[in-house]
């Protein structure tokens, strides 16, 4: 799956999962960024159950679904809710992906048209 915001380019590994499957299904999707410190989400046109595996801890790159918020979910750093080292979500998420060198979306702000497409 590629993901671009203005200059930004990267290229996410997608994980064999209904979510990952549900996510690329509904491609191509656009949203307007909203910044949670070193996340980006969006709300996006799907409607997932959590994963069993569904988890708040996440590692830098990973890509996720937020069932709560039906959102789509970039992890390059911490968060509000992050203690210590951690990167955790605001609660638990669908880890479907992970891009490398996510820190590029550091950049990104408020409000910014993030494209969500097949490779």
């Amino acid at each position: 799956m590629k993901i671009t915001s203005g200059q930004i380019n990267a290229v996410a590994e997608l994980k064999n999962t209904p979510t990952a499957k549900a996510v690329y299904d509904a491609l191509p999707i656009e949203g307007s960024a909203n910044r949670w410190e070193d996340e980006i989400y969006f709300v996006i046109p799907a409607n997932i159950e959590a994963e069993p595996d569904a988890k708040e801890v996440v590692s830098e790159g990973d890509i996720a679904y937020w069932p709560e918020g039906s959102c789509f979910c970039i992890f390059f750093g911490k968060t509000p809710a992050s203690k210590g080292n951690e990167i955790r979500a605001a609660s638990k998420v669908n880890v479907f992906g992970n891009v490398k060198n996510a820190k590029v979306f550091s950049s990104v702000k408020n409000g910014d048209l993030v494209v969500l497409k097949k490779a």
